[in-house]
């Protein structure tokens, strides 16, 4: 089971691995906690940007042979840190959620499931979106309702990221609002990283994913990570993106698997 904040964020960061052990034979779950409603995008009069990214999210499902989708209802607690002013947010946003009543429903869903693995993210929530910090804890908590036995943390390997931003910086102006920076604390440096999956084989699927996302490739003042990814000649992208990385805390730290399911020591 992989969970997620919003729907496309299975596209960033699981999709490949899901799609790898969905070929392989197993059952792939995909559960989100938001519509992911607060999200920027250019919709057309009368549409609603929940339910039209919830239509992409099962089609991205389906791309990657998902067996089963839900999502928990929350209310998606939008992009300023900490999820903005009370006032902001919406009744039921997922940041005021009562962890352990989310835990609860997450868990019902894994033992329905009898789930071998759960993916989530890494206690910085990746790069600190206050909805991926929360899918964290709940999902911890979660896995230890159900007795789910391996708890993977989707995250990315910080060090070339961090070199190949400062890069990039010298090629590319950044939009005023990015700081290259805020990355120094974002998801987790290559010495936790216990997995190194190699998804080069499924980045068809992948990118697929990415494209089924269609609403989250446009909105806002400047480009949007989806549509800069996508613009990656197929090649270069295959390179780019061909590894998803995780961190297993009851591992030692560093352990250098290459499965989800490999056991240590290989």
């Amino acid at each position: 089971m992989f969970f997620h904040a919003h729907p496309d964020d299975e596209a960033l960061l699981t999709a490949g691995t899901m799609a790898m052990l969905a070929a392989e034979g197993h059952r792939v779950v995909l559960v989100v906690a938001t519509a992911g409603e607060r999200g920027l995008a250019e919709m057309e009069p009368g549409e609603a940007l929940g339910e039209t990214r919830l239509e992409e999210l099962y089609k991205s499902a389906a791309l990657l042979g998902c067996a089963r989708v839900e999502c928990l209802g929350y209310g998606d607690s939008g992009l300023s840190p900490k999820g903005g002013s009370a006032e902001e947010r919406p009744d039921n946003a997922f940041i005021d959620a009562d962890t352990e009543a989310a835990a609860k429903a997450l868990a019902a869903i894994l033992q329905e499931e009898r789930a071998d693995l759960l993916a989530i993210y890494d206690p910085a929530g990746g790069y600190g979106h206050p909805d991926h910090v929360q899918v964290h804890r709940v999902g911890k908590r979660a896995a230890k309702i159900a007795g789910t036995e391996i708890v993977l943390e989707a995250t990315v390997n910080r060090d070339p990221l961090l070199w190949l931003l400062r890069v990039a910086g010298r090629f590319y102006k950044f939009p005023p609002e990015f700081d290259v920076r805020t990355f120094e604390s974002a998801y987790s440096p290559g010495e936790v990283i216990t997995h190194r999956v190699n998804v080069r084989k499924y980045t068809k699927q992948k990118r697929a994913s990415m494209a089924a996302h269609a609403s989250q490739a446009s909105g806002g003042d400047s480009d949007r990570t989806l549509a800069v990814m996508l613009k990656v000649p197929r090649p270069l992208y295959r390179f780019v993106f061909g590894t998803e990385w995780y961190v297993r805390r009851d591992l030692p730290p560093g352990a250098r698997l290459t499965h989800p399911f490999d056991r240590w020591p290989t």
